[in-house]
């Protein structure tokens, strides 16, 4: 009985471990929301795809593009890294809003044109 008490209680440590990294890092926890009720971005910058599709709503209208200049599909998540969000990090998002994500391959740099544009 008492393990079984232990192993909640692991638990719930853990999860409020998962909220505070979070908080810590700037981006908004799944499902937080303004005072207005619209959903945070989160700050996908630097991060993998696969992350920005963990992240947002099932709802949320997502564009994301090849931002390398050779226009290639992007098939596979996991194989592509995020080097431009639209809107930024702590936006509120509404139904009407489209985000929109421009990737590289991971392993390849950002192009100095895409860096230096507004993300």
């Amino acid at each position: 009985m008492k393990r079984g008490a232990a192993v909640v209680g692991a638990g719930a440590v853990l999860a409020l471990a998962a909220v505070a990294v979070a908080s810590a890092e700037g981006a908004a926890a799944p499902g937080e929301e303004t005072a207005t009720g619209a959903r945070v971005m989160p700050d996908f910058l630097g991060g993998g795809l696969w992350r920005v599709f963990t992240r947002l709503d099932r709802r949320t209208r997502l564009d994301v593009h090849d931002v390398s200049g050779r226009d290639r599909r992007v098939l596979w998540p996991a194989n592509w890294r995020v080097c431009t969000q639209y809107p930024a990090a702590g936006t509120g998002l509404d139904r009407r809003t489209t985000v929109m994500i421009g990737v590289v391959r991971a392993g390849e740099t950002c192009p100095p044109r895409v860096r230096t544009a507004r993300r």
